[in-house]
């Protein structure tokens, strides 16, 4: 990505409430399944805007969040809405290298980056004890997927089904205590209020700029239209 395309992007996504799909819900159900008692200690990842601190928050009320994300503009966001919350740390840095121990790991959509076995295992010295990692990544729910499908994802490398992403996950030492489909609620939360700002952005925008907004209009027409082929899995896990 050019610089200038890098400084589109943060125009976009500047102050959205969300970085990637997701909802309460979703944080819900995998603490539970990973057994988070209210005072975890826990690490979000790749935290973007703190679109899960809340969430976070809710499942461990007398414990602590530490959110991390490598740009800063994104954690200044979530320092204006968790800022003054003592049960909230907010971090630009590395998601990759946290100080633990953290009863449990949330990484929405980032593990991608570098790969499921490399992000397992950089944060396996950061788990405490009987701790838990909760991760969204692509993931195929076809076996034939169209070329579209497969495009939505840009090339990655990484990309495959559940039983591939299992796979992976035991490759690091880990086991799959549970998964399941990021909901089209997720997905619409994240995209819906892009489509606002995208609409908003066009009004006088130069060239350049319309293209970052039609590259970003047509990633979200893309996973409309191939929800069914694709989309992220959330997955649960706990090391072996």
């Amino acid at each position: 990505m050019s610089e200038f395309d890098r400084e589109s992007f943060f125009t976009i996504h500047a102050d959205l409430p969300r970085e990637g799909p997701g909802e309460t819900a979703d944080v819900a159900w995998a603490a539970e399944v990973a057994e988070v008692t209210s005072r975890a200690n826990i690490l979000d990842a790749a935290s973007g805007p703190g679109g899960d601190i809340g969430a976070l928050l809710r499942v461990a009320a007398r414990g602590h969040v530490t959110a991390i994300d490598l740009h800063e503009g994104f954690v200044e966001a979530a320092q204006g809405r968790w800022g003054k919350d003592n049960r909230v740390t907010l971090l630009t840095g590395d998601y990759l290298s946290p100080e633990g121990p953290f009863d449990f790991i949330w990484c929405a959509g980032a593990v991608y980056f570098v790969g499921i076995e490399a992000a397992l295992k950089a944060w396996a010295p950061a788990l405490a004890e009987g701790g838990a990692i909760a991760f969204s990544e692509p993931c195929l729910f076809t076996d034939t997927p169209s070329d579209g499908a497969i495009a939505m994802w840009d090339g990655y490398a990484g990309l495959t089904d559940a039983e591939g992403i299992a796979a992976h996950v035991d490759n690091a030492g880990y086991e799959t205590l549970a998964t399941r489909r990021i909901s089209d609620i997720a997905w619409e939360s994240y995209y819906r209020p892009m489509e606002d700002r995208i609409s908003r952005l066009r009004r006088g925008a130069d060239e350049r700029m319309i293209a970052a907004l039609d590259e970003a209009a047509a990633e979200i027409e893309a996973w409309r239209t191939h929800k069914d082929e694709t989309g992220y899995m959330l997955s649960v896990v706990r090391p072996k």
